[in-house]
């Protein structure tokens, strides 16, 4: 294993794969001059982790080893970033190890806090506690719901930035289905607790999810969000945002995302924001202070929301511009902020939300995008996965 190399990529999830796919497919000389960071034994599409907690999909078919996704021509260090230096153009890892630079990509995602809310960790995957974000847990999900038999099933959505961000309603609107198919939704309270103001931030898509609420009768509670567990009790406890006042909530199912954060090394390091997320310029993805680093995903401080969708759009930005650096030539490659959310609205319904940094549609199929349709819930299930083991992971998408 060198100890300089050309890029330096931080993150094997799927930014730092296909930003290293593409260099390598689409451009000469980076054979052997790219380095993966990553200590994880297994690759994830976490997509499909919606449908598995509905019944829908297996979980087994969302995991590949690591080493099965990195692509040919690049190394793979299996060890963890601690610490930056891009002063020294040097990265430092848990084992020691200290790698050079020429260009760092930091694609290391978003870390889950699961210790951000009290009890729930001592409860995921019990007491009816269950979470869609934990491919352990994952399973428990579709447990819970094929075993309800009435009462409150709460679903929340946390005070932070989320991967995913329409994965903590999907699951309510798989779950309203599946009871009704049982036959007892009308022994069930549905119950949506968000810290955002509303459903969705873009209006032609929070218009027609709206609607959806409204028929499947489910009660929202905006600007709430839930702060405490209490398992063995089957208690919520959740915060008003803006009064800060506290009410406990009993339920018969609990479906919990948890909060999440910049990852810790990410936000103790010299390539923060005030937020701790790598602090890149909006359009060309290039950090702020140092011209040889690029940021790209979930731990970026880009403002749009964090999904694969995104990072498609962001890949080739990274890698075209970071070729024109390399060049010493102008940028040409912008990103608009275009991002993606399937919003699955139950089985075999999906309104594909697609949108801007301005909060504007941005749709690329040639009818109403906001309107729920079977093609679409289709598409997500059974096309998109192929299209990211073999198409982005690939670099060719």
């Amino acid at each position: 294993m060198a100890t300089h190399y050309r890029v330096v990529i931080v993150g094997g999830g799927t930014a730092g794969i296909t930003v290293a796919a593409q260099l390598l497919r689409y451009s000469k000389g980076f054979e052997q001059a790219i380095v993966i960071i990553d200590p994880a034994e297994d690759h994830y599409y976490q997509p499909l982790w919606t449908l598995v907690g509905a019944g829908v999909a297996k979980k087994e078919v969302t995991k590949r080893p690591m080493r099965s996704v990195i692509p040919d021509g690049a190394d793979w260090l299996q060890q963890a970033v601690t610490n930056f230096d891009p002063e020294n153009n040097s990265v430092y890892t848990n084992e020691g190890t200290e790698i050079h630079y020429d260009y760092l990509i930091v694609g290391a995602g978003i870390e889950v806090n699961w210790d951000a809310i009290k009890g729930l960790k001592e409860t995921l995957g019990k007491n009816q506690v269950c979470s869609n974000y934990s491919y352990e847990h994952v399973e428990y999900t579709w447990e819970v719901i094929r075993n309800f038999s009435g009462g409150n099933a709460i679903f929340t959505h946390p005070n932070s930035p989320v991967k995913c961000g329409g994965a903590p309603q999907k699951i309510m609107y798989l779950a309203d289905d599946a009871f009704r198919k049982a036959r007892i939704r009308d022994k069930a309270e549905m119950l949506f607790i968000s810290a955002n103001p509303a459903i969705f931030d873009v209006k032609k898509y929070r218009k027609a999810l709206e609607k959806v609420l409204s028929r499947k009768q489910i009660e929202t509670y905006f600007l709430h969000h839930l702060i405490e567990v209490r398992g063995d009790t089957k208690e919520a406890v959740l915060e008003n945002l803006d009064t800060r006042e506290q009410q406990t909530m009993p339920f018969s199912m609990l479906h919990v995302t948890p909060p999440m954060q910049a990852p810790t090394f990410i936000k103790d390091s010299p390539l923060a924001d005030d937020n701790g997320w790598v602090n890149v310029h909006p359009h060309t993805l290039q950090h702020v202070h140092y011209a040889n680093v690029f940021g790209i995903g979930d731990c970026s401080n880009l403002p749009t929301s964090k999904t694969g969708a995104a990072i498609r759009k962001q890949a080739p930005v990274v890698v075209n511009n970071l070729i024109a650096a390399i060049k010493e030539k102008p940028f040409e490659a912008t990103y608009d902020g275009y991002s993606s959310c399937p919003l699955v609205t139950g089985y075999n319904r999906l309104i594909l939300a697609e949108f801007d940094y301005d909060k504007n549609p941005q749709e690329s199929m040639p009818f109403d995008q906001a309107v729920e349709r079977r093609s679409m819930y289709l598409m997500k299930k059974d096309f998109l996965p192929i299209m990211y083991w073999d198409g982005m992971l690939k670099g060719i998408m």
